[in-house]
């Protein structure tokens, strides 16, 4: 039976007994009968929330004597994480899950499956369906799917009936009215001040079962017109010029919004006998379990792009189309939102728009590359953004901070003001600096140069005053695109980046993608079952196992560059023969383009990123290969320590001034000594003041670091003699004090060196 078929079944007969005229708990009562014998499951159990807490209503299998007995609170056990999280559970053995919790009056220790929904009004849950079985098995997804609408339905059922408290509900959702700070997660810096405007309240799905299919699909159909209507139009009135990532970002958001398959399932979903509203809903709780299940972020921006479309098409089949754009924004104003697709962000009068606050979101997400573009601060994973804040709230964004405070007292927003005022004096000072070379007070010359990714970013070059592009991360191409970029499009931007540097030093790193940044588009068989992705088959190992992609890629480079100097850079080298397998695949398109007369780079020079710290134990023997050499402190740190930079819970132990990594560093350095190549630092830790300040102290000469750490650096740089710092680094490396970090703040101050 098809999962179209099987769940109209259960809804027939869920209409049924909506229609009867027995009593809510008789109602209940057959439902779980209803659906147990559907779905061929011992048990069924339907929990609602009262008074805070999750009761058991009705259950077939279970013991009847825990009905209205057995209570859970919001969070515990697996009914509360259900309803806590508002996501999907389906597992073949639900004791082996650690938020499992065994209730003895319910007799449920010899149920082994168990899958379970929530129940969603008013974006909370307020209640939760589960079924069980005696033997280990995971639930069909047409099983699942029968769930989600019945889900549906009971939501309405629920309503209806009055059980459900909607003064609680009310107060549930009301937000405190005093000062409050909430700490998220850094996706766009800067500071902004403005009012809480909430970008569109979810529409609420009153009628979940169709009385006429054809009907429902109609107006499904319309709504699909109308959408990419409204998707095309924006798309053409994007305000950044031609060709930027933005622009393909927006290509790829447009490439959802005429996606058949997403269609086509919203029209199995009314096969089954919903209404148009209720389709498109149970698809996305589709998308929703599947995105909890998806490890790569890449991807699960992706689903938000079409979480995104999802609420635009609801909002236009239930006629609902209002949002805080279409109103206009009055004054100055933060954007909430749980989260926020490319397009809805365009959609906003920039002059108002200050900041946006995501309950969502991430750092690869496409609404971040834009809002980066738009120069807008941006924090995202707030929890309970919601019910933090109400319409018309005080909102301050500090996006260095990564923190957000909601209806500021005086003394706050004083402070907040008067650090602004800082920042915009800071900056300026900086901005005197753009084109001062960097020497230092003894006279030694630091390069310092930007990373970019985007061809927007190129302007900042000359902004900044920049010696040039220290890495130029060429995967952002290929995660932005919804395939593999062909060979004329990535020469063509190589070019580009070029001409746009105007003669200043270019290094491009080859694709580093594979871990964190994994495309839909490249699978590798061998990174399926990659329990570690960091550290598992990405970067140069990844490209090198797809012939393709690399040889594609030398060539574009070589094109590109064709008639100037080449700097090509690879990811996450551990050994030698790593290296020379790559430059092999350049040595092998060198020739065919000389074969065919084509023009050349006029040098080409390749480097490595040293991020594994294996490599450092074989680098004198790739030396005479090379002719630069990037550490790469973002990954080389985590790998040293065995510590992922994005776990919060090991944030104390990524300490860059540890005298660890130092010591580690300073050998690196060593081995350089003598030898004719350059060595620099690309990442974070070379653009903040402090480990900067260290790094020149260990004898790195050229930095690489965003663009909006250079004037800050630059004018460091002017105020350190670098004999003084080095033999203060060489005695505290000999001898490490308690805490180096403090050693060396105090050391900066007593020469009045500003580190903050």
């Amino acid at each position: 039976m098809s999962a179209a078929a099987s769940a109209r079944t259960i809804l027939t007969s869920l209409h049924e007994i909506m229609a009867s005229r027995t009593h809510a708990q008789a109602k209940l009562n057959q439902v779980v009968e209803t659906i147990g014998e559907s779905l061929d499951s011992e048990v069924c159990s339907i929990y609602l929330l009262r008074e805070g807490m999750l009761e058991l209503f009705a259950t077939r299998g279970l013991n009847q004597a825990a009905v209205h007995v057995t209570r859970l609170a919001v969070g515990e056990g697996l009914t509360g994480t259900i309803a806590q999280n508002i996501e999907t559970l389906n597992l073949d053995e639900a004791a082996t899950h650690p938020e499992f919790q065994y209730r003895p009056e319910t007799g449920e220790e010899k149920f082994h499956s168990f899958a379970g929904v929530p129940i969603v009004r008013r974006e909370r849950a307020i209640g939760v369906v589960n079924v069980q079985h005696i033997e280990p098995r995971k639930y069909e997804e047409l099983e699942i799917e029968a769930l989600q609408t019945v889900a549906m339905v009971l939501a309405e059922l629920i309503n209806n009936a009055g059980l459900v408290d909607e003064e609680q509900l009310e107060s549930s959702s009301t937000a405190s009215t005093g000062q409050e700070t909430a700490t998220g997660l850094e996706l766009v810096k800067g500071l902004a001040l403005g009012e809480a405007v909430f970008h569109q309240p979810r529409v609420q799905i009153e009628h979940t079962v169709a009385e006429d299919t054809e009907a429902e699909r109609q107006r499904v159909y319309l709504a699909f017109d109308k959408m990419r209507e409204q998707i095309d139009a924006m798309t053409g009135q994007a305000e950044f010029g031609i060709g930027g990532e933005h622009e393909q970002v927006l290509e790829t958001y447009k490439m959802f919004a005429y996606d058949e398959g997403w269609s086509r399932r919203i029209n199995e979903a009314i096969d089954s006998g919903l209404t148009a509203e209720a389709a498109i809903e149970r698809v996305q709780q589709r998308t929703r379990m599947r995105m909890r299940e998806i490890q790569d972020p890449l991807l699960q921006d992706r689903m938000h792009d079409l979480e995104d479309l999802a609420n635009r098409l609801i909002r236009i089949v239930s006629g609902q189309l209002g949002t805080a754009a279409q109103k206009g924004l009055a004054r100055d104003s933060i954007l909430i939102a749980k989260n926020l697709g490319p397009a809805e962000l365009l959609e906003y009068d920039k002059r108002r728009l200050k900041g946006v606050v995501l309950e969502e979101g991430s750092q690869t997400a496409h609404v971040v590359i834009v809002a980066r573009a738009m120069g807008v601060p941006v924090v995202g994973r707030i929890r309970n953004l919601r019910g933090l804040v109400r319409e018309g709230d005080t909102v301050l964004v500090d996006g260095d901070k990564a923190t957000v405070t909601l209806r500021p007292g005086n003394g706050v927003l004083s402070a907040f003001e008067a650090r602004f005022a800082r920042k915009k004096e800071k900056q300026a000072a900086y901005a005197k600096l753009r084109d001062v070379e960097p020497f230092t007070r003894d006279g030694e010359r630091i390069e310092v140069m930007m990373n970019a990714g985007l061809r927007d970013d190129m302007g900042m070059l000359a902004m900044t005053g920049a010696d040039g592009i220290g890495l130029y991360r060429t995967e952002f191409q290929f995660l932005v695109s919804a395939q593999l970029p062909q060979r004329e499009r990535q020469a063509r931007l190589y070019r580009d980046v070029l001409d746009a540097a105007k003669g200043k030093k270019v290094v491009f790193r080859t694709v580093d993608i594979g871990g964190d940044k994994s495309l839909p588009y490249i699978q590798s068989e061998n990174a399926k079952e990659d329990e570690n992705p960091a550290m598992g088959w990405r970067a140069l190992r990844l490209a090198l196992e797809r012939e393709g992609l690399m040889k594609v890629q030398a060539r574009a480079l070589l094109e590109g560059c064709a008639g100037r100097e080449l700097n090509v850079m690879f990811p996450m080298v551990s050994e030698p023969w790593e290296f020379d397998a790559a430059k092999e695949v350049f040595d092998a398109q060198l020739a065919y383009l000389k074969k065919r007369k084509h023009q050349l780079p006029t040098a080409i020079n390749y480097g490595v990123m040293l991020e594994v710290p294996s490599l450092a134990e074989t680098l004198d023997q790739l030396l005479p290969r090379l002719k630069f050499v990037s550490i790469g402190t973002n990954d080389l740190t985590q790998f040293l320590f065995a510590a992922d930079r994005a776990n919060p819970m090991l944030a104390e132990r990524y300490d860059w001034l540890s005298p660890s990594i130092l010591r580690f560093l300073a050998r690196v350095v060593q081995t350089c000594v003598g030898q004719p190549v350059d060595l620099g630092v690309c990442g974070e830790m070379g653009g903040r003041r402090l480990e900067a300040l260290a790094l020149i102290g260990l004898g790195i000469r050229r930095l690489s670091i965003t663009p909006a750490s250079v004037g800050q650096i630059k004018e460091l740089v002017r105020k350190v003699d670098t004999k003084e710092i080095g033999d203060a680094m060489r005695g505290w490396l000999a001898s490490p004090p308690a805490n180096l970090r403090e050693e060396l703040i105090a050391w900066a101050r007593s020469r009045e060196i500003d580190v903050d």
